[in-house]
């Protein structure tokens, strides 16, 4: 039964624009599909068929519902018509592991899978081939720095541990261990498995460059001088090669960040490579290092001071670059 109260009439006299040309469609100016006055609203009952708000014959209201229902629904279309949708991302389907593969292939279709940063597919195929070459150290390093990637440090963990368990003497495993206690800001547990890793090859740079950046975030200054210095003997590239795909660095604050650039600038400055120097130089300027002016002063930097390029870097008002 439909309300007689006044207050609850259908809408309002003004009717919308699309009405009144439907009105003008079907009945010309005869009748107007409209809602019912106050006087008539008390009026209408349930035997009398509504649509819209308007009380008329059955044949009248399916005519007018034939055409108010299209015409309602080609101004959704049309209202829809300038909306962006984003397509779901492309997906890469990566064959599973072959059964019939040799562990050898196995392998290096997970490297190139993990140099594509596939890391789930990259652990299928090694996991495929560890099971042809059970507790293979080096197929579980590789298995551990895939999780390392993937941040899942306790099966990093795991995997790193089995690698040494399997092979005491695998330097690469206690190095990268040592990274995923650097990762978690686990700073003395890291040196630890750094120094270990030393022990079993004292011949990379990447070791001493991890062992000075641990020694660097616990504010042990001295020890990471000497721990870059043994990485620059061994590579002088070392940083370069570590910024563009190892670990970032990660120190306590904007400060530590200055001191750093300026130690590793005067470490390059200390063995000739001016140029290096005078960029890492111009770092710890944009990284606002407070004792600049040491740069006259440390001998290390005597040699650097020759070049015309310090000159106009002095000289140049950097901007402090700050997070």
């Amino acid at each position: 039964m439909l309300p007689t109260d006044k207050t609850h009439c259908f809408g309002k006299t003004n009717e919308p624009l699309f009405l009144r040309e439907i009105n003008n469609l079907i009945f010309g100016n005869q009748t107007q599909i409209s809602s019912p006055s106050g006087k008539n609203c008390g009026r209408m009952t349930s035997l009398e068929p509504v649509a819209l708000g308007v009380s008329m014959s059955y044949p009248k209201a399916c005519l007018i519902l034939l055409v108010v229902i299209p015409f309602t629904t080609a101004l959704a279309q049309v209202s829809h018509s300038e909306q962006v949708q984003i397509a779901p991302p492309l997906i890469r389907a990566i064959d599973p592991p072959a059964p019939g593969a040799t562990a050898a292939a196995l392998e290096q279709q997970a490297d190139g899978l993990r140099a594509e940063k596939l890391y789930l597919d990259a652990l299928d195929y090694y996991h495929a081939a560890l099971a042809k070459k059970p507790d293979d150290p080096v197929l579980l390093n590789k298995i551990g720095i895939t999780e390392l990637m993937m941040q899942r440090y306790n099966q990093a963990r795991k995997a790193f541990e089995h690698a040494i368990k399997s092979n005491h003497e695998f330097a690469d495993a206690y190095n990268n261990l040592g990274v995923m206690f650097y990762e978690e800001k686990k700073y003395g547990a890291a040196v630890k498995q750094y120094e270990k890793a030393i022990t079993k090859d004292n011949s990379s740079a990447s070791f001493f460059s991890n062992l000075g950046a641990a020694y660097f975030s616990k504010r042990d200054f001295e020890p990471a001088v000497i721990a870059y210095q043994h990485a620059l003997e061994l590579d002088p590239e070392v940083f370069e090669r570590t910024s563009r795909a190892g670990v970032q660095a990660q120190l306590p604050s904007p400060e530590d960040r200055a001191r750093y650039d300026y130690t590793v600038a005067k470490l390059y400055a200390k063995m000739g490579f001016s140029d290096q120097s005078l960029e890492y130089l111009k770092k710890a300027m944009e990284a606002g290092y407070k004792d600049l002016k040491n740069v006259y002063r440390d001998v290390e930097f005597a040699e650097v001071r020759k070049n015309p390029r310090f000159t106009v870097l002095m000289a140049s008002k950097t901007t402090v670059i700050t997070d």
